[in-house]
């Protein structure tokens, strides 16, 4: 399979819901799903590129329905993938865990940050400082910005009803980042595996409700 079949299977699902795409369009990019491969962090253009076995594959995706955005990804392997980059995977799913799970009414935004940072550091994986979660809501992209890394107790306290994309993107190496020669695909500076994992989240009281919910 392509990565731009991929698109295809995309666009065919967002036709069935009745939504359209978040991504198509903005800021130029050319296609409904972002698709990266190993080492390419986030904001891969599908196109002629055949996944192999082995491969580790981001599949970003955000829509629109009814005047509100969702945003989500997550990150998968092709066939019998390596142990480090299983390891990665599943800390990545962790860390976005972790962080779902800090998430509450009276909490500070920093606790979310440092919940992630907190749980992929540990794992022996860095954290990408240069691309960040966000609010969502009539707009994709909204405030606050949400970074994956920072002190628990900072930042703007968290009220009922904000809507917060929390998406951390974790590296084999190094955190810095390099974009590609298309101006669109972000990479590990180093070319380390990276992997991202993203949900749409609600505050409710004690805890998140989960509006994106990824397996």
């Amino acid at each position: 399979m392509t990565t731009g079949e991929l698109d295809v299977i995309a666009v065919r699902e967002l036709e069935r819901y009745g939504a359209t795409s978040s991504f198509l369009g903005y800021r130029g990019f050319p296609a409904s799903l972002c698709v990266s491969v190993n080492d390419e962090l986030v904001h891969g253009i599908p196109g002629k590129r055949v996944l192999c076995e082995g491969d580790i594959v981001s599949l970003d995706f955000a829509a629109a329905k009814d005047g509100f955005h969702g945003d989500a990804a997550l990150t998968i392997g092709v066939g019998k993938i390596s142990s480090q980059a299983q390891s990665l995977i599943e800390a990545t799913k962790g860390a976005l865990d972790a962080g779902i799970a800090a998430a509450c009414s009276g909490a500070h935004l920093g606790d979310i940050s440092a919940a992630i940072q907190s749980f992929a550091e540990a794992r022996g994986f860095s954290v990408v400082r240069e691309y960040v979660g966000h609010g969502i809501g009539r707009e994709m992209h909204e405030d606050p910005q949400v970074p994956n890394f920072g002190s628990p107790g900072r930042g703007p306290l968290l009220q009922r009803g904000m809507t917060l994309a929390l998406e951390p993107m974790l590296n084999v190496g190094g955190w810095r980042t390099k974009v590609g020669d298309d101006h669109w695909t972000v990479k590990t500076a180093d070319g380390s595996l990276c992997a991202h994992f993203e949900n749409t989240i609600a505050i409710i009281n004690d805890k998140a409700e989960i509006l994106t919910k990824v397996d």
